[in-house]
């Protein structure tokens, strides 16, 4: 499939299911094929993902027409006992304000400096 990178052999930062809820918080009538696009996945795993996410109750979708509108539950406590009390919703502010900032630097990169 075009745009779908060769398996990556090494660790890397965000897993494939951050990359696609990013994707979802970016535009919530996004198609499963530009998430793909997006994240560099085939279609089917995006499908898989999106059905684990839902199943976590990360994610719910509503069916309008031929498309979809999603809705993610931004209160939900991420998966990792590591990770606390941390929300989805302050996992997807850390994206957002790195993606506008280009870096993160400052207070932005204290996780501490938002408690």
């Amino acid at each position: 499939m075009d745009g779908v990178a060769k398996p990556y052999a090494s660790w890397t930062f965000l897993t494939n299911h951050a990359r696609v809820l990013a994707a979802v918080a970016e535009d919530d009538t996004t198609r499963i094929r530009d998430i793909a696009a997006r994240c560099r996945l085939t279609e089917r795993a995006v499908q898989r993902i999106i059905a684990d996410l839902e199943e976590g109750g990360y994610l719910t979708h509503i069916r309008q027409g031929r498309s979809n509108l999603y809705r993610i539950s931004p209160d939900t406590v991420l998966r990792h006992p590591a990770d606390g009390e941390a929300t989805v919703a302050g996992l997807l502010a850390l994206l957002v304000r790195h993606d506008r900032a280009g870096t993160v630097t400052g207070a932005d990169a204290d996780p501490d400096s938002q408690r």
